[in-house]
């Protein structure tokens, strides 16, 4: 069986407009990869594929060579189960603590609640966020609130973690974190896949790369590849010049 993260000549469209055309991917076991691009070029959207919250028009989504397409509902929360994904705004609970939204899922799924305390300082700990515990959300910063949202995906030990966007509108020190953070999870062997259009933060964590420009997947490589690569809408992402001004990627 093929272990990863799969797309096969995938295709999706909103309203007659073509997101995603002829794209494949393929995210092995254990890879971090970071997907590239200019904002609202289909990047989360192929996150929402991969988890069967869009259907495709034509192609394929598998995960560990199953194919999604045709599963129940029932069947689909079960392959969620395995996939965590931390969302661009953290989206933690307003009305819970740090410590209620960390556990919430544990909770959902009947575990003990010696367990569940357990697990929940445990993550926190690992993100830094130990003393957080009892807080509410309104008391965190942007950056401590994706921590906590980083810990809530941690909870239920995924095979997959999604991150999309996962440093936009913090501070240096903010973006430094997060980055210790999933540098940290590829050093215990998690499968990461992170959508952005942050270059230098792309480049701080991952691994391999790939680049959408205009619905299509234009490159797949390391970092080193992609800073030699003479297509031009990557060298003009690479390197914006006077020229690049109200240029649409």
């Amino acid at each position: 069986m093929t272990q990863g993260l799969q797309l096969d000549n995938l295709t999706y469209s909103v309203d007659g407009r073509t997101i995603l055309q002829d794209v494949d991917l393929f995210v092995a076991k254990g890879v971090n990869r970071t997907i590239l691009g200019a904002s609202g070029v289909g990047k989360t959207t192929i996150l929402k594929l991969m988890l069967g919250l869009l259907k495709p028009d034509s192609g394929e989504v598998s995960i560990d060579g199953e194919k999604i397409g045709h599963l129940s509902e029932g069947k689909l929360i079960q392959l969620r189960s395995r996939i965590a994904i931390v969302f661009q705004g953290g989206a933690l609970f307003d009305s819970m603590t740090v410590g209620e939204n960390v556990g919430y899922r544990l909770l959902e799924e009947g575990r003990p609640e010696r367990e569940v305390e357990r697990v929940v300082r445990e993550k926190l700990s690992f993100v830094g966020l130990e003393d957080t515990i009892n807080r509410y959300p309104a008391q965190l910063s942007g950056g401590m609130k994706k921590r906590a949202a980083i810990a809530r995906a941690l909870a239920c030990e995924p095979d997959y973690i999604f991150f999309d966007e996962p440093t936009t509108g913090l501070d240096p020190i903010g973006v430094y974190n997060i980055c210790n953070v999933i540098r940290l999870l590829q050093a215990e062997g998690k499968t990461i896949l992170m959508v952005t259009h942050d270059l230098e933060t792309a480049f701080n964590v991952s691994d391999r790369f790939s680049f959408i420009h205009k619905a299509r997947m234009i490159f797949e490589g390391t970092r080193e590849e992609m800073l030699a690569s003479d297509h031009p809408a990557i060298r003009e992402f690479l390197e914006p010049t006077d020229e690049s001004l109200f240029t649409k990627l």
